[in-house]
């Protein structure tokens, strides 16, 4: 009985902590990945081909 409900919470502690690590590192590279979405976001709006698709549709 006491392994069954001290199992139950681990799966709690588990998702607490790897969103702790995960939000550790966007901390940590916070800088690297918005440069890395800019250069995306920029390449696909300042491409004109994709511009004129987007009217023709």
């Amino acid at each position: 009985m006491y392994n069954r409900l001290n199992k139950r919470g681990m799966g709690t502690v588990e998702v607490v902590i790897i969103l702790a690590v995960l939000v550790g590192i966007a901390l940590i590279f916070r800088e690297a990945i918005t440069d890395f979405i800019q250069k995306i976001i920029d390449g696909t709006l300042n491409d004109e081909t994709i511009i004129e698709r987007l009217r023709i549709s």
